[in-house]
């Protein structure tokens, strides 16, 4: 039930975004396809309802394979520059990217902050409970992960 329940997300997931916008340049060479292994259940589920239901507007995560910028939005790994960076210089670092918990998401047809504010006034349409970043410090992107802490509400924000 529950790999039925995993095929039919990726399956959703899959009509919205490519893998190479999830992953990062090297871990596209060497997994192709099958990277899609290193993500969440809840987390593809989660973006399916925000692509559907919550947000309703085409989502941006990285955008290197059509010549952008992004690389770092979606999975990281322990050669992403971003982690090793804190790696070199003794920092821990668990963030729900390593994990394949979270996603940093932007659109041409509405600002971070205008995703945040449709997210928690839909907040009963979030298929889990999420965490997300204030706006303070991630003011041009949505940061969205299942790494909720526990707690009564839907929304943990940090």
């Amino acid at each position: 039930h529950n790999n039925m329940k995993r095929d039919i997300a990726i399956a959703q997931m899959q009509q919205f975004f490519d893998i190479r916008e999830l992953v990062p340049r090297d871990v596209y060479a060497r997994f192709g396809s099958t990277a899609w292994r290193f993500f969440d259940t809840e987390l593809i589920e989660t973006v399916v309802a925000l692509r559907t239901q919550i947000l309703c507007v085409p989502l941006i995560c990285n955008n290197w394979h059509t010549g952008g910028t992004y690389t770092q939005r979606g999975l990281r790994v322990n050669t992403s520059p971003l982690v090793a960076d804190k790696t070199e210089r003794g920092v821990m670092y668990v963030s729900a990217h390593l994990l394949g918990k979270g996603i940093d998401l932007s659109s041409r047809k509405m600002t971070a902050d205008e995703m945040r504010k449709a997210i928690q006034a839909n907040e009963r349409k979030l298929p889990y409970k999420v965490r997300i970043e204030k706006s303070e410090n991630a003011p041009t992107w949505l940061h969205i992960d299942v790494m909720h802490s526990g707690g009564a509400s839907k929304i943990e924000w940090f």
